[in-house]
């Protein structure tokens, strides 16, 4: 084979990755950089001076706020007139609560931090992904849709109403755009406390019991960012191309669907 068979996009690729400063989609940009792409990168406005220093562009937004994904999308067409490929990797579970002490306040937060800022922002940048060639985008969900936590209801809704949502339009806006999901288990990033730009506290206590959430798990450890990047780089590039609507699970197991 002509150097080995290159799995991530290609150079020069156009790719926004949303959520851009969390351990995850950090770690996606850096990657994609290494892979010679140029990267716009999208967070919240107290969370950007984050961004990795390697992405191309820096775009701050509010995924609450229509009017300022609006404004995000704007902004970005003015640097990338059409992307070749879109990460969305944004969302926050909130705090672990039984249902009766879910105010309505919290769930609308919820779901309005994940589900539908995924959505508004997936309807805002279809336009640039529609051209004369095919472009990816991949949703960073969460195996908590597939394998329930007791606490985190809204978070699970959320998360399982963002597959649902993504495959519909994935059979609307094929055959140019594709559209595919990572679902991680618990990784090893600030999220396990609460989220990038929610609490600058390392030791702040983690959102599960470890020991007994690795007795769950067949590889036997806790995710790391790159084991979410991967599959990611995958599914934005070519080695992917035959597939739309599809979820890669990467929970060392604890899911097999």
């Amino acid at each position: 084979m002509n150097d080995a068979y290159k799995l991530a996009p290609a150079a020069g690729s156009k790719i926004a990755v949303i959520g851009a400063c969390g351990g995850i989609g950090s770690d996606i940009v850096q990657k994609l950089v290494v892979a010679d792409c140029e990267v716009a990168a999208i967070d919240l406005e107290k969370s950007i001076h984050e961004a990795p220093s390697t992405a191309a562009h820096v775009i701050a937004f509010d995924g609450r706020d229509e009017n300022s994904i609006d404004r995000m999308a704007q902004q970005l067409e003015s640097v990338m007139p059409r992307l070749d490929g879109l990460v969305i990797a944004s969302g926050f579970a909130g705090q672990r609560m039984p249902i009766g002490d879910w105010s309505v306040e919290a769930i609308d937060e919820i779901v309005s931090g994940n589900l539908r800022l995924m959505t508004l922002c997936l309807r805002a940048l279809v336009p640039l992904l529609q051209h004369e060639d095919t472009a990816s985008v991949v949703l960073i969900t969460s195996d908590m849709a597939y394998i329930p936590q007791p606490g985190y209801a809204p978070y699970v809704a959320a998360k399982a109403g963002l597959v649902a949502m993504g495959q519909s339009v994935a059979r609307e806006v094929a055959p140019n755009v594709r559209i595919n999901f990572v679902s991680p288990g618990a990784v090893d990033t600030p999220f396990l406390r609460g989220g990038r730009g929610r609490t600058a506290d390392p030791h702040a206590p983690l959102r599960f019991d470890m020991d007994e959430y690795l007795e769950k798990i067949p590889l036997a450890r806790l995710a790391v960012a790159e084991d979410v990047t991967g599959p990611t780089l995958f599914l934005l590039g070519p080695g992917s191309s035959y597939m739309t609507g599809n979820i890669l699970h990467i929970s060392g197991g604890a899911f097999m669907g």
